[in-house]
């Protein structure tokens, strides 16, 4: 009797001793998968229940890791696989939805709105990274779901300032122009919109400053004697 109850111990401790050496073999597998596109190795992964919500060794999801290489394929399957949280975090406090809007990936951005990805948050936003990329089709469709336009980072730097100094003309020109957008708000250093495109080197971007807050003042008529 004591020789089978050892046996079925050794048995037991051989099995989660196995369990996590496939288990360790799979990680790698699919964080490998996951960097070269592979998509049917992280299906096959996924169908034998392997988290899709897994961290690599820098704490990075996988679906955000896959966005950034980027895995295209990879972050298609992720977001279409049901047990994917969208909303999820890299140590930079950045999204899927955020990486994309950054990369300018209006194919992996639609799909994100649509399981719900959360478009505002505190801090830095997928509209500052689509606003400092130049994406404006993203630009534009973001606001369009919601995206707060005066949204403020850390800083107090918001997506007029980033795509002032960093973006498209045509990004400045969707923003200035965005409902509510407040081209005269300053961040933490006192900077307004203008100054980040004056800093930059930016005349498209001043130009386009210039004439946004020359429409915010209205000047009484010169009544002549």
């Amino acid at each position: 009797m004591i020789y089978f109850k050892s046996l079925k111990k050794s048995v037991v401790l051989a099995g989660f001793l196995f369990s996590g050496l496939s288990f360790a073999g799979a990680y790698e597998d699919f964080f490998r998968a996951v960097t070269f596109d592979d998509a049917r190795t992280v299906q096959a992964l996924l169908e034998r229940g392997f988290d899709p919500n897994s961290v690599n060794v820098n704490a990075a999801p996988a679906l955000v890791l896959a966005i950034q290489e980027p895995s295209p394929k990879v972050a298609e399957l992720l977001i279409r696989w049901p047990q994917t949280r969208i909303d999820i975090f890299n140590t930079a406090g950045e999204s899927p939805l955020m990486m994309a809007a950054l990369r300018g990936h209006m194919s992996l951005v639609e799909p994100l709105l649509e399981r719900g990805a959360e478009v505002n948050k505190p801090g830095w936003t997928a509209l500052h990274y689509a606003a400092a990329g130049g994406h404006t089709a993203i630009v534009n469709l973001l606001l369009k779901h919601g995206a707060q336009v005066n949204a403020e980072s850390p800083n107090g730097t918001t997506p007029l300032m980033m795509a002032a100094r960093y973006g498209s003309a045509l990004s400045v020109k969707s923003l200035i122009q965005a409902p509510g957008s407040d081209l005269l708000k300053q961040n933490q250093q006192g900077l307004t919109a203008f100054d980040f495109a004056v800093q930059g080197r930016r005349p498209d971007a001043e130009s386009l400053m210039r004439q946004g807050l020359a429409r915010l003042y209205v000047f009484p008529p010169v009544i002549k004697d």
